[in-house]
């Protein structure tokens, strides 16, 4: 009898105490779970495209960027100069931070390039081969004797984009710039002309600190 009486005892203490549990809110205030604060954030997009030539002499314009933060538009900053007389590859960032201080970046390459008659019908854009590695260079064409170069070193498993002027003939080069945060170059090219204005291959020196000092060639795909 008294295990009874402890039983129901047990049980009428159980009902009390859950009659009193409050029921959880999670009307919690804007931005934050409990008493963790939501952080969103931001990204940054370019209007237009990253990489963008402008013809020497004429009027570059920015065609800037936007920030979302949380899916609101915030402020962006940009900075940097390029100067449309003087032939050569700049570069414009973009930044913005959110209200709890997280940046978000972004960069913009432009070539201003001065290009002759002899240049300027010219189309390298292709695949050229690298023998020795068997990786490949791929050339796009931006403007007239201005191209985009992804992978020009020819190296394996590599993501590096560089812009290359072909200013006249069958001449080219990769004229000094910033690519993957280091300055990038190059030295002693050469070309061997295709019909119609291509090429059948080429060789150059790549000057950045993530490769050696052998002239590579190259042949078109």
């Amino acid at each position: 009898m008294k295990k009874f009486k402890i039983y129901i005892g047990l049980a009428l203490v159980s009902m009390i105490l859950f009659s009193c549990t409050k029921t959880p809110t999670f009307n919690y205030p804007d931005g934050y779970v409990g008493i963790s604060k939501i952080t969103n954030y931001p990204t940054i997009t370019l209007n237009g495209a990253t990489y963008m030539a402008v013809a020497k002499g004429t009027t570059f314009t920015d065609p800037g960027a936007i920030a979302i933060a949380g899916g609101k538009s915030i402020p962006v900053t940009a900075s940097g100069t390029v100067n449309t007389n003087t032939v050569g590859v700049y570069l414009v960032s973009y930044t913005a931070v959110n209200s709890d201080g997280f940046p978000a970046s972004g960069i913009r390459y432009v070539a201003v390039y001065s290009t002759d008659a002899t240049a300027q019908a010219n189309d390298f854009t292709g695949t050229y081969l690298r023998a020795s590695t068997g990786a490949t260079a791929v050339w796009t064409k931006v403007a007239p004797g201005v191209y985009t170069i992804n992978n020009p070193g020819g190296a394996v498993g590599v993501n590096l984009t560089v812009f290359a002027f072909n200013p006249t003939g069958y001449t080219i080069s990769i004229p000094p710039q910033i690519a993957g945060g280091s300055p990038t170059s190059s030295s002693t090219e050469s070309t061997v002309p295709g019909a119609g204005g291509t090429l059948v291959s080429y060789m150059m020196k790549i000057i950045n600190p993530g490769y050696g000092t052998s002239t590579r060639s190259f042949v078109k795909q």
